[in-house]
């Protein structure tokens, strides 16, 4: 039988929808108080591109940018960091309108994991309403998606940055192996 031990922390990122720069600006500084300072941000692009869903709420187009914070986190808080987000979210509401989408989620050596309030046969329930949907895969030397992975996910740059982040993440585990 085998005993259970703590989680291993793992490396939080947040892709951030939006349509003005100075929301993101202001949602990043929020962000930054709540998990510490980030060490890494992808390119900014449409995700209009991809879908408008947003487009209405946000008045107008919406762009997706990923950042990752310097301070790992245990994966166990991942509802609670969903939640936090969520209500960030509300704090950048007019008139009922999102202003911001905060979609956090996690990696670690093999796997990206995204938090979402939306049930499907492919996400976990967590707590509390949130879920987690594993979104890739890290095997043979790059990430691999599924069916159900968000098409702008799949997109190489967004992996390329994904994998960026991980080899981030891989200097930080080592060096808590080696402080053991």
């Amino acid at each position: 039988m085998g005993e259970p031990s703590a989680f291993e922390r793992e490396k939080l990122v947040i892709g951030i929808l939006y349509s003005e720069e100075t929301v993101l600006n202001t949602a990043l500084s929020e962000l930054i108080k709540l998990y510490g300072q980030i060490d890494s941000r992808s390119d900014s692009y449409s995700f209009s591109d991809f879908s408008r869903f947003y487009d209405l709420e946000m008045h107008g187009s919406v762009r997706r940018q990923f950042f990752s914070f310097a301070e790992c986190v245990d994966p166990s808080e991942l509802a609670e960091i969903k939640l936090r987000t969520n209500q960030l979210e509300k704090k950048f509401t007019v008139d009922g309108d999102r202003r911001i989408n905060l979609d956090p989620g996690l990696i670690s050596h093999g796997k990206y994991v995204m938090a979402t309030t939306k049930s499907a046969s492919f996400r976990i329930p967590l707590s509390e309403g949130i879920y987690a949907e594993l979104s890739l895969c890290y095997s043979r030397k790059s990430w691999h998606d599924f069916y159900w992975t968000y098409h702008d996910i799949k997109m190489p740059e967004t992996k390329a940055y994904l994998e960026t982040v991980r080899d981030i993440y891989l200097d930080q585990r080592k060096q808590w192996i080696r402080s053991k």
